[in-house]
């Protein structure tokens, strides 16, 4: 799998001024492959933010970044694997017009097994800074005696090969793209993966079928125009090398998911990437739903505007991107037909056989958040608790501290599947009980907020003297926790 870290930056300052206190930064994917008769890798790729960092003056005209970079991948308390090096900027003449990432790649050898990688950047030109730090559970595990697909690696371009680096796979330059974000400017994705055993399972040279497409992360359906297929000549390693115009994709989240199949066309191995995609210009397509006759379903029975316009706001848990715009637009007028129309298309393609049963089932589920998690001002729907629960279902556990003495009020709920996610988390933080109102202050599930400081916002009235090269916050009384997120229970 790979995924995407994002810490956001707590203060914006000059770049040139050494000293002042800034937030480096950092953005951290990885991806896993295997190497037949080898060892299996963990493949790095790593982007800062020049804009987060201090340039250095090193020649009458000339500024350059300097980052410190540090790996350490542990197994239970023995450290397996460790990097620490410096990373340097492009020189560049004038700092305020560096708004690019300097991007890195690394590679590190490892056998099977699970690993906790930890990272940290530190803006080295700048000793106050606030570091990057995040943390996250790796699983190596490749059965040579199966059809394996490695992790798909999203790319920002590629070229032969001329001299072998760290970006080069079987004979081509692969250079990554860190931040899994295509804006407006951009119209392909390129990505790069590897099929493993497949001479071995269905014999060499024999024929197996690839496909590839682009699904909506919110609900997994398939997006129709972005299906392909190929049929595949078996070999020892399968090299995936493929491109897909998104000229048209629209806004939104998305996964890229590739999967291997038998002659019978049954699934035998399969991987998704997550990406968002920018695409303003493409607005959102009314043919689904000009044509929906709606007077003999469910819809064509609701004509209070009051009602419609609830429905409209509390399906945004389960939208997608361009489903929540349109809706919350709709929303502020007085179309009831259009209303009717886009609830009932809506609801027929999550359940095509019964709608009304689809949405009868969910508005339960949205009764029961309003009931809980109702805020000042906001309905439960509306709230960080609400969405994560309408999105991803009830949580298998739910630690509640809300009595700390050195914390404010925190809430953690653990899922141990999500998906094809395992053990993820999230932890939401109040300022007070009152309200009720829980805010995210960090994830580690993949679309999520990564904040790998979250313990500064459950313990932040407490901590105002804190190192800020710590990830937690120490022992404080009652302080329970980073203890708590580790081990739910």
């Amino acid at each position: 799998m790979k995924k995407l870290f994002v810490l956001i930056s707590f203060l914006v300052a000059s770049l040139t001024v050494v000293g002042q206190e800034k937030a480096l930064t950092g953005y951290l994917s990885y991806a896993t492959f295997d190497v037949p008769g080898g060892q299996p890798y963990v493949e790095t790729y790593l982007a800062v933010e020049a804009s987060s960092v201090v340039f250095a003056k090193i020649s009458g005209s000339a500024y350059q970044a300097s980052v410190g970079v540090t790996f350490i991948f542990m197994q239970e308390d023995s450290v397996r694997s460790y990097a620490k090096y410096e990373l340097k900027s492009p020189i560049v003449a004038d700092p305020a017009k560096a708004l690019f990432g300097i991007v890195d790649q690394q590679r590190f050898s490892l056998p099977d097994g699970t690993y906790t990688l930890s990272v940290e950047l530190t803006d080295l030109n700048n000793p106050t800074a606030i570091p990057f730090v995040a943390k996250e559970e790796i699983v190596l595990s490749f059965d040579r005696d199966s059809v394996q697909l490695s992790a798909i690696q999203l790319i920002e371009s590629y070229r032969p090969t001329q001299t072998e680096s760290v970006i080069t796979k079987n004979g081509f330059d692969l250079i990554p793209l860190v931040y899994a974000y295509y804006p407006a400017t951009d119209s392909v994705l390129h990505y790069y993966a590897e099929v493993y055993n497949s001479a071995k399972v269905f014999g060499e040279g024999n024929k197996f079928l690839l496909t590839y497409y682009i699904e909506s992360f919110e609900n997994q359906s398939k997006m129709g125009d972005y299906i392909y297929r190929r049929r595949t000549e078996s070999r020892p390693v399968n090299v995936l090398l493929n491109s897909i115009d998104i000229t048209n994709l629209p806004s939104g989240n998305y996964n890229l998911v590739v999967e291997v199949r038998d002659q019978q066309n049954h699934l035998v191995a399969q991987n998704r990437v997550f990406f968002q995609r920018s695409n303003p210009k493409v607005q959102y397509n009314l043919k689904d739903i000009a044509s929906v006759n709606v007077e003999a379903t469910f819809m064509g029975k609701i004509n209070n505007m009051d009602t419609l316009i609830m429905m409209l706001r509390c399906i945004a848990p389960i939208s997608t991107e361009a489903d929540r715009d349109y809706a919350a637009n709709l929303s502020k007028t007085t179309d009831k037909k259009t209303m009717q129309q886009f609830l009932f298309n809506f609801w027929q393609k999550r359940n095509a056989a019964d709608p009304r049963q689809a949405w009868l089932n969910y508005y339960e589920e949205v009764k029961k958040v309003n009931a809980s998690f109702k805020a000042l001002n906001f309905q439960g729907y509306e709230t960080d608790r609400g969405r994560v629960y309408l999105q991803y279902g009830p949580p298998n556990h739910i630690v509640e501290a809300y009595n700390e003495p050195s914390g404010y009020p925190y809430e953690i709920w653990h899922y141990y599947t999500l998906g094809t996610q395992r053990n993820k988390r999230f932890v939401f933080v109040t300022k007070n009980l009152v309200t009720n109102y829980f805010v995210l202050v960090h994830s580690d599930a993949i679309g999520e907020l990564a904040n790998y400081r979250w313990e500064y916002d459950v313990y932040g009235r407490a901590n105002t003297t804190e190192s800020v090269d710590e990830t937690h916050t120490g022992d404080h009384f009652g302080n329970r926790a980073f203890d708590f997120y580790r081990n739910p229970r």
